[in-house]
């Protein structure tokens, strides 16, 4: 299931993975192998299944995973095959080219290489070493289990995940290699089975001899089953099928896995944000938002209802406040949002008709331009954003941050520094723009956490920087990347 970055840090935004983390990187890494440019190539090519972690030194949650990460490893050695973890500085400027092969965008990231590195899948199991141990050892075995009795379905199948399972007369042929394929192509994501008996299964027609494809879930119908082989339409069978059609999002952990996997679509998100325990027209608001769900399926459009005790997060993404809710927000992949606060129950169904009609009028989201902008480090709000940046003329250091991250409090007297050493020099400038409080142009900038810091040259070369939060590694980027107003002048008359 291929994530987009965009959404991705919405859904950690939404659970408040923010702060800062102290624990020390492990001295000791006996058990995790070492990769860099020299020998990663030749390291991945003889092995059928290993993990690399891409990460950077200075970066915290980095620091907080490696003692997991090398207990996980130590233990992982044991197995019978070996499972091998690396660990790969993917800040390194020598190792930057096999970063950007394998799009790292954030730290840490991990990632499952198979097959010699042919095969290159997301890590999504936890991030604690007996959690690392538990998935990577499903992960490193069969991509699908054969169910042999009730006994064997009753273990798999529980009553809180996704479980696929194949049932066929018999193992072979290009049916069941093509199911075989589809489990290898999504054991990332789900659980397989396959059973030459339809009785042992726990729902459904028990008579059924296949071959077909059984889809078990936790909501809505609970099953559903399929029967066209072609490996991209199981593909997508199962990424449709596997959906609600309402996702919940409040506390219970068992629904955080379809919330995930709700912010992986590449639908437009429509999420209503309600109190679940105290709005007197919960059932109301519950029956018709399903109701325009059930329309609006497969035309594009996920939905999602959130109760605003889990939701808090979500507000501060959005610059909306409590008094707003009940709220519907739709949020498109281009970034624009739209907005109908208070909303009741009888109005859902007509406003989303007008949002899809284009009716509706995007929410534009910015703080006041400030009348006085004359500290150090540069105000930037959504209203003037192309002004001071886009349009300045000069060299633009931009950092993207919210109010209530331990990262950006941190950089703070950082960014004042460098602006500071900046502030006899009419060409730079080092600003900063609260992102939870003014929209972001996407197709633009790709901030998927905070803080993140993009340089836009004079002439216009738009970077983003991820190197080290230090004063002099920050002050030595723009000196090498920015350029003189006199180049951006010859630049504008080369245009004309």
């Amino acid at each position: 299931m291929a994530f987009s970055t965009f959404w991705i840090s919405l859904f950690l935004i939404l659970f408040a993975v923010t702060g800062s983390f102290s624990a020390e990187e492990s001295e000791s890494n006996e058990f995790v192998v070492t990769l860099d440019h020299s020998n990663f190539t030749d390291f991945v090519a003889k092995h059928k299944f290993i993990v690399v972690e891409f990460y950077a030194p200075w970066c915290g949650h980095c620091k907080k995973l490696a003692p997991e990460y090398e207990k996980a490893a130590s233990i992982l050695s044991k197995n019978d095959p070996p499972v091998f973890l690396a660990k790969f500085d993917a800040n390194n400027e020598q190792n930057k080219a096999i970063a950007n092969e394998f799009e790292i965008r954030g730290y840490p990231t991990l990632k499952i290489l198979r097959y010699g590195g042919s095969v290159v899948q997301e890590y999504k199991g936890p991030r604690d070493a007996d959690g690392i141990v538990t998935y990577l050892k499903k992960q490193s075995g069969p991509a699908s289990i054969e169910i042999k009795s009730p006994e064997d379905a009753s273990s798999l199948i529980g009553d809180d995940k996704i479980f696929v399972v194949g049932v066929f007369p018999e193992f072979s042929g290009e049916k069941f290699e093509n199911f075989m394929t589809l489990a290898e192509r999504l054991r990332a994501d789900y659980d397989f089975g396959h059973t030459s008996d339809g009785k042992f299964l726990p729902r459904g027609d028990s008579s059924a001899a296949g071959p077909l494809v059984r889809l078990f879930k936790p909501f809505d119908e609970l099953f559903v089953d399929f029967q066209e082989f072609d490996v991209d339409a199981l593909v997508k069978f199962v990424e449709e099928a596997s959906t609600p059609i309402v996702t919940l999002f409040n506390k219970d952990p068992r629904h955080h896995p379809f919330v995930i996997k709700y912010f992986g679509s590449s639908n437009a998100k429509a999420m209503l944000f309600l109190n679940f325990t105290a709005e007197e027209k919960f059932d109301a608001f519950n029956s018709k938002y399903h109701e325009v769900a059930v329309l609006y399926k497969g035309k594009d459009l996920s939905f999602l209802m959130g109760d605003i005790e889990a939701s808090q997060g979500a507000f501060q993404y959005f610059g909306i406040k409590e008094e707003q809710v009940p709220l519907i927000i739709i949020q498109t992949n281009d970034g624009q949002k739209y907005l109908k606060p208070n909303v009741e129950p009888d109005q859902i169904a007509s406003w989303v008709k007008d949002f899809k009609d284009g009716i509706v009028q995007p929410y534009k989201k910015s703080e006041p331009i400030p009348e006085v902008n004359n500290e150090p480090v540069k105000v930037v709000v959504a209203d003037n954003l192309e002004d001071m940046v886009f349009n300045s003329g000069k060299n633009v250091l931009l950092e993207f941050y919210a109010p209530w991250c331990g990262h950006c409090k941190k950089l703070a007297p950082i960014l004042d520094e460098v602006a500071l050493s900046f502030e006899n020099d009419a060409d730079v400038i080092i600003a900063k723009i609260d992102a939870t409080a003014n929209n972001i142009p996407q197709q633009s900038f790709d901030v998927k956490g905070y803080p993140t810091l993009y340089f836009r040259s004079a002439t216009g070369k738009l970077l983003q920087y991820d190197g080290d939060r230090s004063k002099q590694a920050i002050i030595d980027f723009i000196q090498k990347n920015r350029d003189s107003v006199s180049e951006q002048d010859s630049s504008r008359k080369d245009e004309l």
